[in-house]
């Protein structure tokens, strides 16, 4: 199967993924993701902050590839020192994502491992759009194209999924600013605490008094970013030692699957984020609430940075018009005024398989990003409703895929 799969094609066409006239803004591969959090049932507010967690959507540039396990307990003493937590945090990380064989777990979501050990393409089909029946695997491998449609699944689908495990940290500002002499130095003392500065105080501090301006939260999270190891001797094991299908059901390779040890996530790296909600005698939300909220922004802030640090990790975004240059990313991103997006052509090469041609750079416009955040139409209203971009939209149109370049 291994020299079936690296075979040199001679079928060759060429052609745009999207259509100018009838752009689906759906039909592009995405990257997956699988998301986790430790537990730490100790901490004030954890159950508000796990169900935020557990409850809140995959964002809509990836595929959900979430199972029912989304949580770990804690693995780490925090008596010891920031440095030694840090390490032992991502080394007892790494470990039970090991032990509970979850890059395994990914690879039987993909292939949609039954009750009774068979595999099948569905899944693989729908969400890289290829032909059902081109994919089956008993027909391409009697097909050049059909083999061609399986690496490129492989390379395009499997090998960008990824796992992210979230160590949520909350602080309470009002409680900080009780312990602190003066207001001010609570404020820096909260923001120091969560691993971030400059937290927003209310408009309306100085009328409404220090007991009430220091109210809010602080919800910082660690985040520690694996991906899932797919190449081709994992493809060319997978498919000549496990293959199955519930039709024709071969116990050796459902047992040797089950038994099997050849799946691997390798951690890409961990970035910091936070977000806070700042609260005021005018709030009408609850404690949960604005926990709620400063959960699921942390969360989203940090797959954002995951992002930008990390080339292997930046997803693409389809254009949803080409005048004015626009898409449906925004604060929720981390869009900032001047990021550079490159602008690709998804392509079919000679082989058959997936590439993106580059075809020019957009940048973010100023005071034009839409601000996507949870809650932002409550908590900071707008009518921008897609950020928009400077560049020459004679040669983009809908559909095209753009991706974040610094």
């Amino acid at each position: 199967m291994r020299k079936l799969l690296s075979m040199s094609l001679l079928l060759c066409f060429n052609f745009s993924a999207f259509s100018q006239e009838e752009p689906n803004l759906n039909n592009y591969k995405r990257s997956s993701l699988y998301t986790f959090m430790v537990s730490d049932l100790q901490q004030d507010h954890s159950q508000t902050i796990q169900d935020a967690f557990v409850n809140y959507p995959i964002p809509d540039k990836f595929n959900d590839h979430n199972s029912e396990l989304r949580t770990l307990p804690k693995l780490v003493d925090e008596s010891l020192s920031k440095k030694e937590i840090d390490e032992l945090q991502k080394d007892s990380i790494t470990q039970f994502l090991s032990n509970n064989a979850i890059a395994k777990l990914m690879v039987a979501k993909w292939f949609n491992r039954s009750e009774s050990g068979g595999f099948n393409m569905d899944l693989i089909a729908a969400r890289g759009s290829y032909n059902a029946s081109d994919i089956d695997i008993k027909i391409a491998r009697q097909s050049e194209r059909g083999l061609a449609m399986v690496a490129d699944a492989g390379e395009e689908l499997l090998k960008n999924t990824f796992v992210v495990v979230n160590n949520f940290k909350y602080t309470n500002k009002e409680e900080v600013a009780k312990k602190a002499s003066g207001f001010l130095s609570a404020v820096s003392s909260a923001a120091s605490a969560a691993g971030a500065s400059g937290i927003s105080l209310a408009a309306d501090a100085t009328s409404i008094g220090v007991g009430v301006a220091g109210k809010g939260y602080v919800i910082k999270t660690d985040a520690h970013l694996y991906r899932l190891v797919w190449d081709e001797e994992t493809a060319a094991i997978f498919y000549n030692d496990y293959w199955t299908e519930d039709a024709d059901l071969n116990p050796e390779k459902v047992a040797a699957f089950e038994n099997s040890s050849i799946f691997k996530l390798e951690y890409i790296g961990t970035e910091t984020a936070w977000a806070d909600m700042q609260s005021t005698a005018f709030t009408k939300k609850t404690d949960d609430e604005l926990i709620t909220i400063a959960t699921k922004n942390a969360g989203d802030a940090v797959i954002a940075k995951l992002q930008r640090a990390y080339e292997v990790f930046r997803t693409k975004t389809p254009l949803l018009s080409g005048d004015p240059l626009s898409a449906k990313i925004g604060l929720k991103e981390g869009l900032e005024k001047g990021d550079k997006y490159e602008v690709l052509e998804q392509v079919i090469n000679k082989e058959g398989k997936t590439e993106y041609k580059k075809v020019g750079v957009i940048k973010v416009e100023k005071n034009m990003i839409w601000d996507n955040r949870y809650m932002a139409d409550e908590e900071n209203p707008s009518e921008i409703e897609y950020t928009t971009f400077s560049g020459s939209n004679s040669k983009y149109y809908a559909g095209m895929l753009i991706r974040q370049i610094n």
